[in-house]
């Protein structure tokens, strides 16, 4: 579906940064196809920039000027406890930033990239790019 929008896991961030060949990443074969607008969580937003250098740091302002950062709201708030209270009953718990991020694409009707499926696999009605 041409324009559909993803939101793009911190994971898939890392791994095009961290990239000698940024062809070799799975955000830049995303970019490729031309059929995606991308998002991503204020988590990931927070997620990346506590890990980035001072120098790193205009890398990332650009990467971010040209996708959507969608706010953590208290409609994501209260779709994180439903999708955790499931999670922590079936002993299937997972790193409360993958939580909030998931959340966040389950609120707002997204597919999310993400390269720690394990985790992400573990929400229920969460669509994953594949």
């Amino acid at each position: 579906m041409a324009g559909e929008v993803i939101l793009l896991d911190t994971s898939i961030l890392i791994d095009y940064f961290r990239k000698k060949n940024k062809r070799n990443s799975e955000f830049f074969q995303l970019v490729e196809t031309k059929k995606y607008f991308f998002a991503v969580s204020a988590i990931t937003e927070y997620e990346v920039y506590m890990g980035a250098t001072h120098d790193q740091k205009s890398f990332w302002d650009l990467l971010f000027s040209n996708m959507r950062i969608l706010e953590f709201n208290s409609q994501c708030a209260k779709e994180a406890v439903r999708i955790q209270k499931n999670l922590k009953q079936n002993n299937m718990m997972i790193a409360i930033p993958d939580l909030l991020i998931g959340a966040t694409a389950k609120n707002n009707g997204l597919k999310i990239a993400t390269k720690n499926t394990d985790h992400f696999r573990r929400i229920t009605g969460l669509s994953i790019h594949e």
